[in-house]
């Protein structure tokens, strides 16, 4: 009888910790989809547009900007996971720019605006005073290799790299060199 009831309480403890671990996965995924920008400010940060080429220039100069005036590398980290030196001091976590989930549902203009402006309910600030507009547009080039590093492909229309147009459209399913627009296939011949 004793032994029934320490398998039932195993059993119990084992499923509670597996519900555990599955709603603390789910939260860090579902976190991505929660807007950052205020919902009063959300249709003019989503139709910002990046003035600067997407070009191995611009993505040295936000990797410069990255580890150093921009500070970014202290909490995002070097990686770009949200494991820098001061991560673990922060509640919630830093973005990790790994994520695929993110760029899928964050519009360029919207990165910008928490970067410039901050995140209420987080720890990021803004940079408005420590960072130009231009230097904010060049991390977000550079924060965009993370995402091309770990398994996403395919590269949006003007440079946008996986990340969402003010469509809705994060143009995932298309290779490095497909059409923007997908080719409608033939209808079957009927015989």
């Amino acid at each position: 009888m004793a032994k029934g009831r320490r398998s039932r309480t195993l059993w119990g403890m084992l499923c509670l910790a597996l519900l555990c671990g599955v709603s603390d996965a789910w939260a860090a995924g579902h976190d991505v989809m929660r807007p950052r920008v205020s919902a009063d400010k959300l249709a003019e940060a989503q139709a910002l547009r990046s003035p600067l080429p997407d070009s191995p220039q611009t993505i040295d100069k936000g990797n410069a900007l990255y580890a150093g005036k921009g500070t970014c590398i202290n909490c995002h980290g070097q990686e770009g996971d949200g494991h820098g030196p001061l991560a673990a001091q922060l509640n919630p976590a830093p973005r990790n720019f790994q994520h695929h989930g993110f760029w899928r549902h964050r519009t360029e203009g919207e990165i910008f605006w928490v970067i410039k402006y901050g995140s209420p309910g987080t720890s990021m600030v803004g940079f408005a005073d420590q960072l130009t507009d231009e230097e904010i547009w060049a991390i977000i080039q550079y924060t965009r290799t993370f995402r091309r590093h770990h398994g996403m492909r395919g590269r949006g229309p003007m440079g946008h790299g996986g990340m969402r147009d003010s469509r809705g459209s994060d143009h995932m399913d298309q290779d490095e060199d497909a059409p923007a627009v997908p080719q409608t296939p033939p209808a079957p011949e009927k015989e």
